[in-house]
């Protein structure tokens, strides 16, 4: 099974921002009214953190800030790391601090680590499917609105490499930039005008034909877009190594192996972020002694 390379945290102001929308989504104007009527204020607990299912882990130091945002007094211990493998009853933390501040960051904390262990989940099933090919599986733009960082952390949690952050740290050419430009030439010739030493430039391509004359001028990538394997198999002898390829659209679980034997370097899979089901996780509370 793939091991996730080494992984950078997510910065702590990134974070912090999405915590505090988070709590403020959750505690309106008026807080958590259950757990203030029916927990004393002085009440102390300890919980495990357990996965219900098999999975991959991601995104410890998130439901730690949880605790954190809500009350600095709670400790929370990891027992697991992000990107190990989670059998199913596996406790992978433990809390323990005010029982007011576990439960009224328990719904929070278990849906970033819910969201992020279920795309980290769903990126090393396409890692492990490719594995020995030579090719490696990367993520999209088509991310939850405001946690594109999460999404693309929990992908590299499962093993996966990361596309372009955004709009802004590479260029991508796609078909309706081609349009507004007047075609496959003055799109590429402007990018590369525009584009710094430190940019790289792609262009998508749906025919061989398209490749063709993307080939005449210098790119960096060619996404090679919705081509069967012959296609792709094709496309990667045309290319001769000029620059990378990559295999995008029609890729599942299915397909994912037989893409990936063409020859391609990368394939980007929009599944990855914006259909991986949530991975089921609890957090239990150890009885309380002498009850």
């Amino acid at each position: 099974m793939t091991k996730p390379r080494d992984l950078a945290p997510l910065p702590k102001t990134i974070i912090d921002t999405a915590i505090e929308m988070a709590l403020a989504e959750d505690l309106g104007a008026s807080g958590d009214i259950t757990t203030n009527a029916t927990v004393s204020a002085d009440a102390w607990a300890t919980g495990f953190f357990v996965a219900r299912q098999p999975g991959v882990l991601s995104g410890n130091a998130v439901a730690q800030a949880v605790f954190h945002a809500v009350d600095a007094r709670v400790v929370f211990d990891a027992l697991k790391n992000d990107g190990d493998v989670l059998a199913a009853a596996d406790r992978f933390a433990r809390v323990e601090g005010p029982a007011r501040a576990l439960l009224t960051a328990e719904r929070v904390a278990l849906n970033f680590v819910g969201r992020m262990s279920g795309i980290a989940t769903l990126t090393r099933r396409y890692v492990d499917a490719i594995e020995g090919t030579g090719a490696v599986i990367a993520d999209t733009r088509k991310t939850t609105p405001g946690l594109r960082a999460f999404e693309k952390y929990a992908v590299r949690c499962g093993g996966g490499h990361n596309h372009r952050t955004g709009l802004f740290d590479a260029i991508m050419i796609k078909d309706n930039h081609i349009v507004a430009a007047g075609g496959v030439g003055p799109a590429i010739e402007r990018a590369r005008a525009a584009a710094g030493h430190m940019v790289k430039i792609e262009a998508e391509v749906d025919t061989l034909d398209q490749l063709r004359e993307v080939l005449t001028y210098r790119v960096d990538v060619v996404l090679l877009d919705n081509m069967s394997p012959e296609m792709l198999r094709e496309a990667v002898h045309l290319v001769k190594d000029r620059c990378l390829t990559e295999a995008s659209g029609g890729v599942s679980l299915q397909t994912v192996r037989k893409i990936a034997e063409t020859g391609v370097d990368l394939i980007s899979v929009g599944a990855l972020t914006h259909s991986a089901p949530v991975l089921d996780i609890g957090l239990d509370f150890a009885p309380r002694s002498g009850v």
